[in-house]
């Protein structure tokens, strides 16, 4: 039985959050964690083909999607901050058991959830998001440049390119086989958010501030050899922005570790998605549902 995805807004540290749920509220809980530029919206599909056998949350951080966009002079738009607020949210929502997918920005997030609450993990799925160096290579440069100089006027300018109209289509179809299969309305649900006043701002100060998520790669990376977490790896191999060397360094630290790649790119979910969804039931009915 397929469950209905509920669409809800919840008040966190005085900031609306909008979350999407879905399946048995007494399922094993997989928590999803977008990516830049997107929102929950990315993970529309999977929630569908997993939410008879697992309860999903897909919350929008402040600034993307359908949460509250406070004002950049209120609200301080770093990972760590954002962290808390879902972090909050998962206590809010009473939910102290869960797995947790990581995707591009949500990687970060999700690594600094899993570093200060070990005992909440059950298992990690990360596809198209690292926590090692060797997985930020050309794309990073103007990022990398205005880590350097916040206020260096050309990286700023091709920082904001990559959230332009035709920048947000090259992220979702770029590497991919056959771009039909990705829906145009996936650039065009981010616009709503991106355009919406201090907006980008806000992505210049995410791109400036991954420099203290790099800072924090060592850690995160003993984290994963002293935990040897159970993880699974579902990767668009092609990715331009995330690429397979970022995924192939998880092998160092990490033993418990499924590995799957897929011919695509970024958004691996927009053209593989039913065949990550079985492996991440596979993963799950295994490691969390029957485990040994």
């Amino acid at each position: 039985m397929k469950y209905k995805t509920h669409h809800r807004v919840v008040k966190i540290k005085g900031v609306d959050i909008f979350y999407r749920e879905a399946g048995p509220a007494d399922a094993p809980t997989l928590v999803l964690l977008h990516g830049y530029p997107t929102s929950s919206h990315m993970y529309r599909n999977l929630i569908m083909d997993l939410s008879d056998r697992f309860h999903l949350i897909a919350p929008d951080y402040p600034g993307y999607g359908r949460s509250e966009q406070p004002p950049v002079k209120d609200f301080a738009y770093t990972f760590e901050n954002i962290a808390s607020i879902i972090d909050a949210l998962l206590e809010q929502l009473k939910i102290t058991k869960y797995s947790l997918y990581l995707m591009d920005y949500g990687a970060p997030i999700g690594w600094t959830l899993a570093y200060k609450h070990p005992e909440r993990i059950e298992t990690l799925i990360v596809q198209n998001g690292c926590c090692y160096e060797e997985g930020l290579e050309t794309f990073w440069d103007p990022i990398k440049a205005l880590w350097k100089d916040r206020n260096d006027k050309d990286a700023i300018k091709k920082c904001q390119a990559f959230h332009s109209p035709d920048g947000l289509k090259w992220q979702y179809t770029h590497s991919v086989p056959d771009p039909s299969v990705v829906s145009p309305d996936n650039w065009e649900v981010d616009l709503r958010h991106l355009l919406r006043p201090e907006n980008d701002d806000i992505q210049i100060a995410m791109f400036y501030d991954y420099r203290n998520n790099v800072k924090q790669y060592p850690k995160w990376q003993a984290w994963l050899r002293e935990r040897n977490p159970e993880m699974l790896i579902v990767y668009g191999k092609n990715d331009y922005i995330f690429p397979v060397a970022g995924a192939e360094a998880f092998k160092r630290d990490v033993k418990n570790l499924e590995y799957h790649l897929y011919d695509t790119g970024h958004f691996a979910l927009e053209s593989f998605g039913p065949e990550i969804g079985a492996v991440i039931r596979d993963f799950l009915e295994r490691k969390v549902c029957n485990p040994k």
